[in-house]
């Protein structure tokens, strides 16, 4: 399963995404960027507003990060 989602990751690396981020105690976030660094652990997504957030890849796979469109 990590592998299925590491190579979504890289396949999605530079093109443009809405992400929706489902964080602690239902504090919600949606934000439009791109992925632009995919490491071992971790990938980076580059907001609109040139802001870098890093998320682990098991963020994906319990769901806690989706890439809407």
């Amino acid at each position: 399963m990590l592998e299925k989602v590491k190579s979504l990751v890289a396949q999605n690396m530079g093109i443009s995404h809405v992400f929706r981020f489902n964080g602690v105690r239902n504090q919600n976030e949606e934000f439009s960027g791109k992925i632009v660094g995919v490491y071992p652990a971790i990938f980076t997504i580059e907001l609109e507003n040139k802001v870098i957030k890093s998320f682990s890849y098991s963020d994906l796979l319990i769901n806690n990060l989706e890439i809407i469109e």
